[in-house]
């Protein structure tokens, strides 16, 4: 699992390559509450590159958006892979979390 960040306006991308399973998302995890716990609560995740996600990692996104959700913050998704998109609608996450096709709709959209 590669992890890179960037800041976009008030938000901070992260972008993730690779899976994201029982073996590789405590590391995300852990990236994740690491830059929260720093002060960024406006969170948006780039699966442009992500091959997989399993349940597990459906997980740390909840507690992600837990985390920032009494701070006023935000966790929002972006260039969901067909098969993690069918995942995401499976477990209603569709709902939970802001889905934008692209980066650049998600950046236009949180302008």
């Amino acid at each position: 699992m590669e992890i890179t960040q960037e800041r976009v306006g008030s938000f901070t991308a992260v972008a993730l390559k690779g899976r994201m399973d029982a073996g590789t998302s405590k590391s995300v995890e852990d990236y994740l509450m690491k830059l929260i716990d720093g002060g960024e609560h406006c969170l948006l995740v780039d699966f442009a590159q992500l091959e997989y996600i399993s349940s597990v990692g459906l997980r740390v996104l909840i507690l992600a958006a837990k985390k920032v959700k009494p701070l006023q913050g935000s966790v929002v998704v972006c260039a969901l892979q067909p098969t993690i998109k069918q995942v995401f609608e499976v477990a209603g996450f569709t709902t939970i979390f802001k889905v934008y096709s692209t980066r650049a709709d998600a950046i236009a959209g949180l302008g």
